[in-house]
């Protein structure tokens, strides 16, 4: 009898080398790599150039043995900017000496420092131009010694204590192994990561160096990343998707990699870089998609274009490998692999990118799996699942349904430590060992995993943005005006895709006191609904805002515990 296809795969994983932390990682790749080019940069004048692994060790040893001199060791260290190099050497010296909290750039400099506080922040590594927004409201902070440390601001590596707090880095005198000889304990916190934009609902994910290096070799066991491979970074690297698969995997394996410009610019990126992998979400993937087939239906004779049929299927055999050629071509000439994650993306648009002979791998993974827990790779793949278990994790189905499906449970190397100061929180979703994702799901035959929904609450979008409920709640129920609100994800046909909708119950006393009217209009109350989510829109990135404002007459169903019920007839809008 032929073994799952899970247990296939068992068989075949590629041989890589064992690594016990980030430091342990960085140190190998110097070690075997040398001087190969571990990153591709622009200079101020939009000039090529490359970083070696030695420099990256050396950098990182530079920045890491400054922070110690800080007195930061042990110590959480907030980082903050767009992706780039500064903010990997950030990252990875700010998590072997102490416990490395990546904040996201978009976010209002009050949530930043919320979360600096949160987290007891003792210094934050950036970009000047983030530094500068919360050194201008540091009357906020509760740490009003926070160190600020702008990497990009050096010419040199400096040794006096005064330089260091100016840009991090501190000269490294031959001999010195304070930094190489820190103890790292593997099983420890070394990364604090914020589940949502505010104080409101975020939840702070506890990731050991462990977590993060077994993650790292588990897909590398099953996606080849070599000194061939070069990616170009484009999600935000804040989050574990894009820092441990766009990052630290290919620092891992020799890879290279380079940063995108901006949204704007990622095809003179593709064609200026050239790479061969992208880590990408649906949303992005579709667009490139509808490029490809509008240029091909514009060029192919129409005998070719058949309704209800790819047109890569209607083509003559003789003419598929100028197709792929062309449209290579027009992806710098060098891609061979999407990566994509975050949410679902149709199993057709992934069958023509294989027709075409680029691989399009799905993922499934959170931020408490270090990201990732299952996935296409090298040896199988299914156009319609999520894909298959990674090393060192597996997954099961909870109380499934008839349909055999339910809620996805996870256990592994990658599981998360717990939430940060929450133990009521960490003991609702890990138990026995298990870790309850809220997501819905089922598992063939195979092992293959296909996520069929959330039971959590969050809203995502086709872009694969999530949009935390609680966050917009927390401001909403904060408003005088407002009595109670929940706020859900609702699909817009116009917009072809998921928007935000606020369901408000108001409080009629202070909307009467406001408006000075004993019975103001069902016009006039919906004009200060919608006057106070503007003023909550200003607070959060624009993906985040709400669009919709829905202004109840009644107030909502709640639990016996008086929680506002998120079904039935509190979700008709």
């Amino acid at each position: 009898m032929q073994k799952p296809i899970y247990e296939q795969m068992k068989d075949k994983y590629w041989k890589v080398p064992i690594v016990t932390d980030l430091r342990d990682m960085i140190f190998h790749s110097a070690s075997v790599y040398k001087d190969k080019a571990a990153f591709e940069l622009k200079d101020s004048n939009g000039k090529l150039y490359t970083i070696s692994y030695n420099e990256l060790k050396q950098d990182v040893v530079s920045l890491g043995s400054g922070l110690m001199e800080l007195g930061l060791t042990g110590k959480p260290i907030g980082i903050i900017g767009k992706n780039s190099y500064s903010w990997v050497i950030s990252y990875l010296a700010a998590a072997i000496v102490g416990i490395a909290v990546p904040l996201d750039k978009e976010l209002h400099s009050d949530d930043i420092i919320n979360f600096l506080n949160i987290s007891e922040s003792m210094a934050i590594i950036g970009d000047n131009k983030y530094l500068k927004s919360i050194s201008e409201n540091k009357e906020k902070l509760n740490n009003k010694e926070l160190i600020f440390i702008d990497v990009d601001n050096r010419s040199s590596l400096f040794s006096s204590l005064n330089s260091i707090k100016e840009n991090g880095f501190k000269k490294v005198k031959n001999g010195d192994k304070s930094f190489e000889k820190l103890p790292i304990d593997p099983n420890a916190m070394h990364i604090l990561l914020f589940t949502s934009g505010t104080t409101g609902s975020a939840k702070g994910v506890c990731l050991s160096h462990k977590n993060i290096v077994s993650n790292v070799i588990a897909i590398a066991s099953i996606v080849k990343v070599d000194t061939k491979t070069k990616v170009l970074s484009i999600l935000p690297i804040h989050h574990t998707y894009e820092c441990t698969i766009g990052n630290m995997l290919l620092l891992y394996g020799g890879g290279m990699i380079t940063y995108c410009d901006g949204l704007k610019y990622i095809n003179k990126n593709i064609n200026e870089y050239k790479p061969n992998f992208i880590l990408c979400v649906p949303l992005l993937l579709e667009n490139v998609h509808k490029k490809i087939f509008k240029a091909l239906e514009k060029s192919l004779p129409k005998a070719f274009q058949k309704p209800g049929k790819s047109i890569l299927d209607t083509i003559p055999f003789f003419m598929k490998p100028i197709v792929k050629r062309k449209v290579k071509k027009s992806l710098g000439g060098n891609l061979h692999t999407f990566i994509v994650g975050a949410a679902a993306i149709s199993p057709n648009i992934v069958e023509d990118f294989f027709k075409l002979g680029i691989r399009v791998l799905q993922g499934y993974g959170l931020t408490e799996c270090s990201p990732l827990v299952a996935g296409n790779n090298d040896f199988f793949h299914n156009y319609a699942a999520a894909g298959l278990p990674i090393p060192f994790m597996e997954y099961k189905i909870d109380e499934p349904n008839e349909e055999g499906i339910g809620q996805i449970i996870t256990k592994g190397d990658s599981v998360m430590l717990g939430y940060y100061k929450d133990t009521e929180e960490t003991n609702k979703v890990l138990k026995d060992g298990w870790f309850y994702t809220g997501d819905l799901g089922r598992i063939d035959e195979d092992g293959f995993l296909y996520i069929t929904g959330r039971c959590k609450s969050v809203i995502v979008t086709k872009n694969g943005k999530n949009i935390y409920p609680e966050e917009l709640e927390y401001y909403l129920n904060n408003s005088p005006f407002i009595e109670e609100a929940i706020v859900i994800g609702n699909y817009d046909e116009k917009e072809k895709d998921t928007i935000v909708t606020a369901s408000i119950f108001p409080n009629m006393d202070e909307v009467k006191l406001n408006l000075n009217s004993a019975n103001p209009s069902k016009e006039e109350i919906q004009k200060l609904m919608n006057s106070v989510v503007q003023d909550i829109n200003k607070k959060f990135p624009n993906y985040k805002h709400i669009k919709n404002v829905v202004v109840r007459d009644v107030e909502f169903e709640k639990t016996t515990t008086k929680k506002i019920k998120r079904f039935g007839d509190n979700l008709n809008v």
